[in-house]
């Protein structure tokens, strides 16, 4: 018993300062210039390959590549998305509902706010760099 009433409190002195840590905050990512997306053609055909730019998001990088026929969107590809399970989710839904709209408007999917952001920010990006 003599020994107890140490070791309860040294414990507990141990402990406190693992509770009372915070890690520390991430340092704020600094935004250089997006680059310019690709566009690829083939000569005398009206299919394009457009990739958008990098979209920096707090659960990763996204990136979107659009393949136009004419001025329709026929196929969307990513080529960066996050590690995550629900973005994995996403990602199909994304692009179904891509093809459907023809645009970049399309809804938010449940669970992947931050990468339906940063699809859409890149798919638009890619989308007008179509017609230059």
């Amino acid at each position: 018993m003599k020994r107890a009433l140490p070791v309860l409190v040294l414990s507990v002195a141990g402990l406190v300062p693992v509770w009372r840590h915070t890690p520390p905050a991430p340092e704020p990512a600094v935004a250089g210039p997006a680059p310019a997306p690709s566009v690829s053609a083939s000569p005398g055909s009206t299919t394009r390959v457009v990739a958008g730019p990098t979209v920096d998001t707090e659960k990763g990088p996204v990136q979107v590549e659009v393949t136009l026929d004419g001025d329709r969107i026929s196929a969307v590809r990513m080529l960066r998305q996050p590690d995550h399970p629900q973005t994995t989710a996403a990602v199909p839904v994304l692009i179904e509902e891509t093809l459907e709209a023809q645009s970049a408007d399309v809804d938010t999917v449940s669970g992947a706010t931050v990468t339906s952001d940063g699809y859409r920010e890149s798919l638009q990006a890619a989308l007008d760099a179509q017609g230059s």
